[in-house]
């Protein structure tokens, strides 16, 4: 069970939204780069970076700050998501460091391109779905698609993607509790790896993602809750290690 911390780019610094409102947004740090390091220090082996401004604009923004990221925790894996639309921006970021690229809107959108990088760029892509109501929402979840999320899954399954971060929008920022039910139905569609994403608020909620672990959920990426003190993530990884003893 990763336990991936996640780190959102808006502006330079490192923020957290809720629910993917970029007008609702909350300043946890001024040098992303400190954050990256303080998260590694108490375990972290994979980070999860995602360029705000980028999935807004459709292209990199935060790209210079991702660098010094995977520059300054060498050896973890970074995921980065966030306004990647062509394969040049994938080749950019692999080439600065990052382990996997995380396909969203273009995804979606351009269906072909997933297939594509997969070919071109093998081991290294993952497919963000992030979804309100089993919908896929697009554009820095300013969109919802008519597509389901289990579909999606399965076509890039078939593609070659890695593994699937699944998003429950609704859940986002809000410290309610991660959506395991719908986690699990998700995993159960595919035989790649998903991670949960959106809603992780405390210890109990890593408990039970680990009590799914084996219907193929692989990670979890946490947000605020590591912000705001409700989880502490050198405690969350003894747990882990705990619980697969």
């Amino acid at each position: 069970m990763l336990l991936i911390p996640a780190i959102d780019l808006k502006g330079g610094k490192c923020v957290r939204l809720r629910q993917g409102h970029m007008d609702d947004v909350t300043v946890f740090g001024d040098d992303p780069v400190a954050v990256a390091r303080r998260w590694v220090e108490q375990g972290a082996t994979r980070l999860h970076v995602v360029d705000l401004d980028g999935a807004v604009a459709g292209r990199p923004v935060n790209a210079k700050i991702i660098k010094a990221i995977t520059e300054a925790v060498g050896g973890v894996d970074v995921q980065v998501g966030g306004g990647i639309r062509d394969e040049d921006t994938i080749e950019a970021y692999l080439d600065a460091g990052v382990r996997y690229v995380i396909l969203g809107t273009q995804a979606v959108n351009v269906p072909h391109f997933v297939a594509d990088a997969c070919t071109e760029y093998p081991g290294h892509i993952i497919v963000g779905l992030d979804a309100r109501d089993g919908k896929v929402a697009i554009d820095g979840w300013s969109k919802l698609s008519q597509h389901g999320v289990i579909d999606m899954a399965q076509h890039f399954e078939r593609d070659g993607v890695e593994a699937i971060i699944y998003t429950d929008i609704g859940r986002d920022g809000m410290l309610g509790g991660v959506n395991v039910a719908g986690v699990v139905e998700l995993a159960r569609a595919v035989n790649i790896p998903v991670i949960a994403s959106g809603g992780v608020a405390s210890l109990a909620d890593i408990e039970a993602l680990c009590a799914v672990a084996s219907e193929g959920v692989a990670g979890a990426v946490i947000g605020r809750a590591l912000y705001e003190g409700t989880l502490d993530l050198a405690e969350a990884l003894r747990r882990v290690a705990e619980l697969r003893a």
